[in-house]
């Protein structure tokens, strides 16, 4: 089911619009070197925000697609995203719960997160996981090695697919970061090219993440310099703020190098563990999340939730607004999958949660009568309080 969720609208504090407009102008000058220069005779043109459209909405867009499903391999998951603050919306996701055929016991998730454009992106949502499995790699009677190879090659032959298909077509600039797993009956693959990342929590803790790819990290940077680039601002040549991801190809230009040790590798990190029974939950989300919240915090926030909230929907949604909140200005994408042992609705969280909306409640009286306008609703609940703060 696919339902879209509207909330008020929320004007950018006029500090932030500066603000944002600011460092626009000081790395568009940076970048080209200074003002150019200009005829004799030429008016200047002292609109300046009219050089460089901004990245950026004046007020954010907070229609939410929201979606869940689950299977019989026990596994439940919810999706949910929204624009935000971005002038276009970049991110795409496949959720597949079940494959077919013989790896009917297996699933499979992943979230996009596209720059400078959408089209990767929405390519490699809609086909990635067949390159993966047009390899070989993943068969039934499950190799592991042989699964991590399949899977990296995947991501490499999608890659060189696209790049043919730009030459011919007219395709845009973009790329896109990729975060996925891979679900077996023994093992979870986690897969990473990018900064969006995936996290597994277990008994409250989270006990794997995926490290992102940045330019200025030792590795990566050193295969940028070989590869006859710099990392300026901790980007790509002054760039890219990510140092691996799928598309992106004026990056990946350098005719004698491998596609692996371009300025941008293709080449996803695959990291394999075992099932057990105490996994409780997988979050794959776009980097529009974790700037505004750490792996631990939000492992805490989600677990909070399953124990007084049964739909995944209104957790992904709850996610979005807190993050919202906190200030992420990029679009926002969040899978999350649980597993059999994932927390369940029980009477003594919602107990605790209802005194806790209750003392809020009663804090919130009791400072605006002092301050003379509050009226409270009549149902308050923590949902509730993160549409009233994202109203700034």
């Amino acid at each position: 089911m696919r339902t879209a969720r509207r909330a008020s609208n929320v004007e950018v504090p006029s500090f932030l619009r500066q603000l944002v407009k600011e460092t626009e102008k000081m790395v568009t000058f940076f970048f080209k070197g200074g003002p150019s220069e200009r005829v004799p005779g030429e008016e200047e043109n002292l609109n300046e925000d009219d050089t460089m459209p901004s990245p950026y909405l004046e007020r954010p867009i907070l229609e939410k697609h929201v979606s869940e499903g689950g299977s019989q391999l026990g596994l439940n998951y919810a999706v949910a995203s929204m624009q935000g603050w971005r002038a276009h919306m970049e991110d795409a996701h496949t959720c597949m719960p079940q494959l077919k055929g013989e790896l009917e016991d297996w699933a499979y998730f992943a979230v996009f997160d596209g720059h400078a454009g959408i089209t990767v992106a929405q390519y490699c949502s809609r086909n990635l996981l067949d390159h993966i499995l047009t390899t070989g790699g993943i068969k039934a009677n499950e190799d592991p090695e042989q699964v991590k190879e399949g899977i990296r090659e995947g991501f490499l032959d999608i890659d060189r697919h696209m790049h043919k298909m730009a030459r011919q077509d007219t395709w845009d600039r973009s790329g896109s970061t990729a975060a996925a797993v891979m679900i077996s009956p023994h093992h979870i693959y986690f897969i990473n090219c990018g900064d969006s990342r995936t996290l597994l929590c277990n008994d409250g803790q989270v006990i794997f993440y995926t490290e992102d790819h940045k330019p200025f990290n030792p590795r990566e940077k050193e295969r940028i310099q070989n590869a006859g680039g710099s990392v300026t601002l901790q980007r790509i040549n002054g760039s890219l703020a990510v140092s691996r991801a799928l598309g992106d190809f004026d990056f990946k230009e350098v005719d004698w190098r491998p596609e692996t040790e371009q300025l941008v590798s293709p080449e996803p990190e695959v990291y394999e563990l075992e099932r057990t029974p105490e996994d409780e939950f997988l979050i794959l989300a776009c980097d529009g999340v974790w700037d505004a919240i750490g792996n631990e915090e939000l492992c805490a926030f989600v677990r909070n939730r399953l124990q007084v909230c049964d739909d995944l929907r209104d957790i992904c949604a709850q996610v979005i607004d807190l993050c919202l909140y906190k200030g992420s200005l990029d679009n926002i994408s969040i899978i999350i999958v649980c597993f059999r042992g994932a927390p369940q609705v029980s009477q003594e969280a919602l107990q605790q949660e209802a005194e806790l909306e209750h003392q809020m409640v009663n804090g919130l009286y009791l400072y605006s009568t002092f301050l003379g306008y509050y009226n409270p609703p009549r149902r308050f609940t923590t949902q509730s309080v993160t549409h009233t703060f994202t109203r700034w």
